[in-house]
């Protein structure tokens, strides 16, 4: 049909009545088609459900339809197979062998250095023998450094079949002094056919996670060892709660305690060396039913670091309760019996007894007022503190310190030692406040804390709530120490 041509009459386009215009009758039929769409709309809205079923009963007719077509499509089952069969050429059994012959095997084997140490027996004990890597060892200067110095670097040989050494990795700590704690040496020497090579370079340590708990028997490092924790971590974990704790006084059986500290590592592995221990970060102690619980925070914006109980306030004191890490009070702020003069007199001091040579600290910040020889004292250093206060150091084997020289607390001062009037080696330790001498013991508990700045203390929660999770873990471990 061709559409309507409303600029012209249509001759396609009949009508009733031959003699009326062509646009009149479009008009006719126009209006027919309203009527109609009229009265559809007036039966769908006096039969709305004879309208709905209507819709159903067609839509039905389709879906029975489809249903019909679709039982006509082919049955999987019924498709025609194909098989498909493809040929592995393997290696015979003899080639194999052969290859797995000639595969040179390396057996790698790690050790310790000691003290009584010759190159021979040292790849001995590790599994080697091999002449030439002995005599490399002991004429090269850089490989003679292996058994240099002190005893504890860490070896790792690899050596074939044979015993022949193939490669040597020693690792020792860093030696410039301000890399140490931090850097480590590495050794590495290589056999290159006939002859070694031998290189070293620095590298930094890495620090691990690890956990650690324990119960006291007999005293607190005996626990400490009991759980494999190193001594620096157990000194670290005394000095964190002196403050709440004498260790040498109120330690008590079945006090228990869980940590969670840093142990370095030189390639991924443990470092073995004195000063190859990290930081004490976090520890709950319980003593005599009473449980204290310190963290390590550093403040980034200072730089300074502290132990801190988990409320904010800080664990560490003005001054330090012992100056020493490692020790035992051998006589303390009381009358006692002279053992010179063998009279009774009143002791102004606490002793510590410890070996000769043992390290002694500050335990406070000040500046030293005398470092030098006094009699009775021995070698003795007096260190000037705020408020008026001075601490004393004496029967020291060796001084470290200067007259005037400004220190630190936990700064060393010096060694223990047995001069001037002692009956063996100890630590002579006073406390005067105006001159007045005190008990060091009660000083300690009553000086003043460092407190924690208010824009640091966001950060100081989002560190206790990491740790508080740690330490859940260490305390399910019972008596040892392991790497998180």
């Amino acid at each position: 049909m061709r559409p309507f041509a409303w600029n012209r009459p249509s001759r396609d386009c009949p009508s009733d009545n031959p003699g009326m215009p062509r646009v009149t009758v479009v008009q006719r039929h126009l209006q027919q088609f309203k009527n109609a769409l009229s009265s559809a709309e007036s039966f769908a809205a006096r039969h709305p459900r004879t309208l709905t079923a209507s819709v159903v009963s067609l839509l039905s007719c389709f879906a029975v339809t489809a249903f019909g077509i679709a039982p006509l499509a082919p049955d999987a089952a019924a498709l025609p197979k194909r098989t498909l069969v493809e040929m592995l050429d393997t290696p015979s059994i003899e080639a194999q062998l052969d290859e797995l012959a000639a595969h040179r095997i390396g057996l790698t084997r790690a050790e310790a250095t000691r003290s009584s140490d010759t190159p021979d027996s040292l790849l001995k004990r590790a599994g080697a023998f091999d002449p030439a890597a002995a005599a490399f060892l002991r004429a090269d200067p850089l490989a003679r450094r292996v058994l240099q110095g002190r005893a504890g670097k860490m070896v790792h040989l690899t050596a074939d079949a044979a015993g022949q050494v193939q490669k040597i990795v020693v690792r020792f700590p860093a030696e410039k002094v301000e890399q140490q704690g931090s850097h480590f040496t590495r050794l590495t020497i290589e056999r290159d056919g006939a002859r070694f090579t031998a290189r070293t370079e620095t590298a930094p340590l890495q620090a691990q996670v690890a956990l650690g708990s324990g119960g006291i028997r007999t005293s607190l490092f005996a626990a400490t060892d009991d759980a494999n924790i190193p001594d620096a971590i157990a000194s670290q974990m005394a000095d964190m709660f002196s403050g709440d704790i004498d260790f040498h006084r109120e330690l008590r059986k079945g006090d228990r305690f869980s940590i969670v500290y840093e142990t370095l590592t030189a390639d991924g592995e443990p470092v073995t060396w004195d000063g190859g221990t990290g930081r004490l970060l976090a520890g709950e102690f319980t003593n005599n039913g009473r449980t204290y619980s310190a963290v390590w925070f550093k403040d980034n914006a200072s730089g300074k670091g502290s132990f801190y109980g988990f409320d904010g306030q800080s664990k560490r004191r003005a001054f330090l309760a012992s100056p020493m890490e490692f020790s035992r009070i051998t006589s303390g702020f009381a009358m006692r019996f002279h053992p010179i003069l063998n009279t009774w007199r009143q002791h102004n001091g606490t002793d510590y007894g410890a070996p000769t040579g043992t390290a002694v600290r500050s335990v406070g910040d000040g500046s030293v007022e005398m470092a030098g020889w006094q009699n009775g004292f021995g070698n003795v250093v007096h260190v000037r503190h705020s408020g008026d206060r001075t601490t004393v150091y004496a029967h020291l084997s060796k001084i470290d310190v200067k007259k005037g020289q400004r220190i630190e607390q936990g700064q060393r001062l010096g060694a223990v030692g047995s001069t001037g009037w002692a009956t063996g080696p100890h630590l002579h330790f006073e406390f005067r406040v105006g001159g007045r001498h005190m008990d060091p013991r009660v000083i300690a508990r009553a000086s003043e804390a460092i407190t924690l700045p208010n824009y640091a203390k966001a950060q100081f929660q989002q560190t206790v709530a990491s740790v508080k999770t740690q330490l859940s873990v260490a305390e399910t471990m019972d008596g040892v120490s392991a790497a998180d």
